[in-house]
């Protein structure tokens, strides 16, 4: 809850920012009690109103191939639903308004927000929430209604369904708030900032062990499903040894058995040193507001140049114990931030937000909104329930799912170890790059005109692949490759854009331990064409018998940034070869692709695979349509891009390999259904039947390969097996079992 305006809205409620991960991933060895696999980032993808069923969507095939180590999303609790207000129909603070601690929001029901945070950790993903523990609705409230049915007195302050009673409350000359309307007047008084209300919204008594364990209860049975940490809305007025006692009441997370993250909302400004976002740091991360307002400045002045003094700024706390970021909901309708309506300013300083070593960053998407009217609902029904995201619609913004800022977590995951900022340059006041160590180099140029300057890259020679416009692929770069001899390079910046290069994107591939022998990059079959290759235009199918059976659809897939994969056929289930209609697959194993689809029982169909880019360009697999017939059972298709059915055979890998906590076994060859020799693209094996991991890959008849087994780490590092390649050769048979040791 962001101090701004004493202004008296309906109860209305400022809240602010996402928090940033900054949880270390674990991953246990392959045993039946295995912990969730989560990504070793502390980057955050801020959702704010989003749904649930979008943020899962978000998770499966965005956030968790990109990398993202968390997403936040907004207040799950129910709240007051104000079909009319100063601001309009449903405006967006009613959801900082709880009235009960019931699951049932704007946003869906709970067992809708449990399958997201199911899906968010299937992808890697952990899941934070904003956690409105202050206050609860307004007292001077008109309307009663709510999203679950839920009863509340707004004068009386009761809320059954917690329940809460008046004496739950602070109130005017309580003992607490000494204040005759009990509103906060004095924001440096201390005992009114956290004992009194602000902007009339009923504040809990927070001292009482009653209040103290019914928001714990809250806090856990969210844990409980599966929520990984809290962004604390309205931290600062809450006392801070009332705050502790509520966290030491917390239970560990089910991913990881560790305390949920912390981020408290304490905004700047104060002068009592007791109000300052430094004074709360014992109880968690703090939000970083004067960051935010110190990139404001130097994007709009142009001083980029100034960026690197931000050690030396008065900023709200340190790197380790900020949730840093360009904007959140308040601040982008303020204008005291960057936001998207500053257009390519907004995006440049997101980028630099996850290339400058302070904080741990998170990006933020809501949706669009007119500056004249910043109360105004996210897009909803008539209701009030927020319909799903379309980031085709102008209606949402969707910056985390864009090319760049995808590349841009990936660059920041890669260099994250390196705390400082090198070889800093100065090319003029809107030009800038710096290295992070000797893992990557970023150069941004927030001007009208393109920039070519040599910079000290801090980087070993070779071609690197820039992660703004594409990365890398296992050939050479998708994105604009970039030189580096004797440790630097001539690069041209182009207007109002970033170049950023790592050791993880370089031309052809990765940067570690290459095999013993020289891999070969020879694909297995021809170009991609755009067009179904059928000799007739494709109809649906007929069903011949009642009824439906799944059919999960499996591919081996390799993508760049921002592309994902599809599955579409001759029948209605997916799509009758109407692209727009295809079904999307999940990466959450990538590059194995996935989804399960009901499809008519006694059928016979075609299919085939898919890429999707970010501006909806297809990409169509070369090879003839797989055709194939469903009987009365579950079926499921095993597949790789490019490998039609009739070529294909199925080789099922068992490695036996003891891991350490943290590690995975995969493997990886010499053609591209085994990755092409890329770590990136290796074969993540199975640890259900550990020490032995094992995977079924679809590859070509008749065909020899090599491979060999490598194991990665939380953080990505990989280990390559000892000895020389391993050699198997496929026939015509349909399937074949390699059984091998790690040596």
């Amino acid at each position: 809850m962001k101090l701004r305006s004493r202004r008296l809205l309906a109860g209305s409620v400022s809240a602010v920012a996402a928090l940033a991960a900054g949880l270390t991933a674990i991953t246990l060895p392959g045993t039946a009690s295995a912990a969730t696999s989560l990504n070793n980032s502390d980057v955050t993808a801020n959702l704010w109103s989003w749904n649930w069923d979008s943020v899962s969507a978000a998770c499966t095939n965005h956030l968790g191939p990109a990398g993202y180590g968390a997403v936040q999303v907004a207040p799950p609790a129910e709240s007051v639903s104000l079909a009319t207000s100063d601001s309009g129909v449903h405006p967006w603070w009613e959801i900082y308004q709880p009235v009960s601690y019931n699951l049932t929001s704007r946003f869906g029901t709970r067992a809708e927000f449990s399958s997201m945070v199911t899906a968010c950790h299937n992808a890697g993903v952990r899941v934070y929430v904003d956690a409105v523990v202050n206050h609860m609705a307004g007292a001077n409230n008109t309307l009663t209604t709510t999203y679950g049915g839920s009863t509340f007195s707004p004068s009386g302050y009761s809320y059954p369904a917690v329940p809460y009673v008046y004496d739950d409350f602070h109130h005017a000359n309580d003992g607490y708030c000494s204040d005759d309307d009990a509103v906060i007047d004095d924001w440096n008084n201390v005992s009114e900032v956290q004992n009194c209300m602000l902007l009339s919204l009923s504040d809990l008594k927070t001292q009482s062990s009653t209040v103290q364990t019914k928001i714990a209860a809250y806090l856990n049975d969210l844990v409980g499903i599966g929520v990984d940490g809290f962004r604390v809305d309205a931290a600062k007025h809450v006392a801070k040894a009332d705050f502790a006692a509520i966290i030491a009441k917390l239970n560990n997370t089910t991913a990881e058995g560790v305390k949920p993250y912390i981020a408290q909302e304490i905004f700047t400004g104060a002068s009592n040193s007791e109000l300052l976002p430094s004074a709360f740091t014992s109880n968690g991360d703090v939000l970083g507001f004067s960051y935010a307002m110190g990139l404001k400045t130097q994007f709009n002045n142009g001083t980029l140049g100034n960026l690197s003094t931000i050690p030396s700024w008065s900023l709200d706390a340190t790197s380790a114990q900020t949730a840093a970021m360009v904007t959140n909901h308040d601040l982008e309708r303020d204008g005291t931030t960057l936001r998207y309506q500053d257009g390519t300013k907004y995006t440049l300083a997101n980028y630099f937000l996850l290339a400058y070593p302070y904080g741990q960053p998170f990006v933020y998407d809501g949706f669009t909104f007119s500056t004249s009217s910043t109360g105004q609902s996210p897009p909803a029904d008539s209701s009030g329930f927020v319909t799903d995201t379309d980031c085709t619609n102008s209606a949402w913004q969707c910056l985390t799912r864009s090319t760049g800022v995808k590349g841009m977590v990936a660059w920041h995951n890669t260099t994250q170890s390196v705390t400082s900022a090198s070889n800093w340059t100065t090319t003029s006041g809107n030009v800038i790059g710096f290295s992070r160590g000797s893992l990557g180099w970023f150069g941004l140029n927030n001007s009208s005109s393109a920039s070519t300057a040599t910079y000290t890259t801090g980087l070993a020679d070779g071609v690197y692949c820039d992660r703004i416009t594409g990365g890398a692929s296992s050939t050479g770069c998708n994105g604009t490759a970039i030189t580096v001899s004797g440790g630097t390079a001539s690069v041209t910046i182009p207007a109002n854009s970033a170049v950023a290069i790592d050791v993880n994107a370089t031309s052809g591939g990765g940067t570690t331990t290459s095999p013993t022998a020289s891999p070969s990059a020879s694909a297995t079959s021809a170009s991609p064409s755009p067009s179904v290759t059928t000799s007739a235009t494709p109809s649906p199918s007929v069903t011949t018998s009642a009824g439906t059976v799944a059919a999960t659809f499996n591919v081996y897939a390799t993508t760049t940034t921002g592309t994902d994969v599809y599955v579409v056929g001759s029948n209605a289930a997916l799509g009758s070869w109407d692209t727009a209609n295809a079904v999307k697959l999940s990466a959450s194993g990538y590059p194995i692709w996935t989804s399960t689809v009901s499809i008519p029982s006694g059928t016979s169909f075609e299919y085939k695979y898919i890429k999707k880019d970010s501006s909806g360009n297809v990409t169509w697999e070369s090879n003839a349509n797989r055709s194939v017939s469903t009987g009365t059972s579950a079926i499921s298709f095993d597949n790789s891009w490019n490998v039609a059915n009739a070529s294909a055979t199925a080789v099922t890998f068992n490695e036996t390999a003891t891991t350490s906590t943290g590690q995975n076994v995969y493997v990886v060859g010499s053609i591209d259904s085994l990755g092409a020799w890329n770590t990136a693209n290796a074969i993540p094996l199975s640890s259900a039947s550990y020490p032995t991991w094992s995977k079924l890959v679809i590859v070509p008849q008749s065909t020899t390969f090599t491979y060999k087994y490598i194991k990665k780490d939380a953080s990505g590092t990989v280990t390559w097996e000892s000895g020389s390649n391993r050699s198997y050769t496929t026939g015509t048979a349909s399937a074949y079992t390699i059984s091998d040791t790690w040596k």
